[in-house]
This record gives structure tokens, C-alpha cells and sequence, in this order.
């Protein structure tokens, strides 16, 4: 079973995403901040990262910059996610070392083919 971390701070999205990916037979942990995300990122190692951008504290973008330059997290995929429009977000994606990106709001089968992807390697 491949474990995802998500990390968004608004608390439906988790709960929706936790039920929408344990059906597809995922193992979902997860962060309402950015710290939060980091930390578990380093202590349970999972095969790939979901990580809003905009979030209080900490934005995704720094959070993402943070893990793909620690040595324990780096090679983790990520995937960003944001109400940004997908030029922007490609753009933000190359200057943070995000592995893809997908605009809020998205289709399930979309998410779950870049994750497969992803994770398959």
C-alpha cells in the first residue's frame, strides 16, 4: 500500500481527500501546516507528497523548497496544489522543485493518474 502524505490547512479538504484516497486503496497521512508536513514527512517517509500552496505560517512553496533540499525527504515526489492558474502554478512548480502540479478545483482520475505516475517509478 503506498502511504501519501497531504498537507493543506483546510480541514474538509483533508477529511475529503483521506476518503477519496483510502478507497483507491491508499494509505493517507496528514498536516494542517506546513512545520506539521515537514516533521512527518521525516518521520514516516512516504512514496509521495500532496502540499496546498497557500496555507498560514508556512506557504507550500517554501515547505516544498525545505523538503527537496533535505536529504531525508528529497526524494519524495510532490505534488502542489492551488487555485493558481496552471501557467502560474508550472512556474511556481519549476522554482520550488515540485515533481507536478494540478488547479483546485481538479478531477479525481486526473490527481490519481499524475499520482500513479508518480509512484510507479
Amino acid at each position: 500500500m503506498k502511504k501519501v502524505l497531504y498537507i493543506d490547512d483546510e480541514v474538509v479538504l483533508v477529511e475529503m481527500m483521506k476518503i477519496r484516497l483510502r478507497s483507491k486503496g491508499y494509505e493517507i497521512i496528514y498536516a494542517y501546516d506546513g512545520f506539521e508536513g515537514i516533521k512527518l514527512a521525516e518521520k514516516e517517509n512516504p512514496d509521495l507528497i500532496l502540499l496546498d500552496i497557500i496555507m498560514p505560517k508556512m506557504d507550500g512553496i517554501e515547505v516544498c523548497r525545505k523538503l527537496k533540499s533535505n536529504n531525508k525527504t528529497a526524494g519524495i515526489p510532490v505534488i502542489l496544489f492551488s487555485a493558481k492558474d496552471f501557467r502560474e502554478l508550472t512556474c511556481i512548480m519549476d522554482n520550488c522543485g515540485a515533481d507536478d502540479c494540478i488547479s483546485k478545483p481538479f478531477e479525481s482520475k486526473m490527481l490519481l493518474e499524475k499520482m500513479e505516475r508518480l509512484t510507479s517509478k
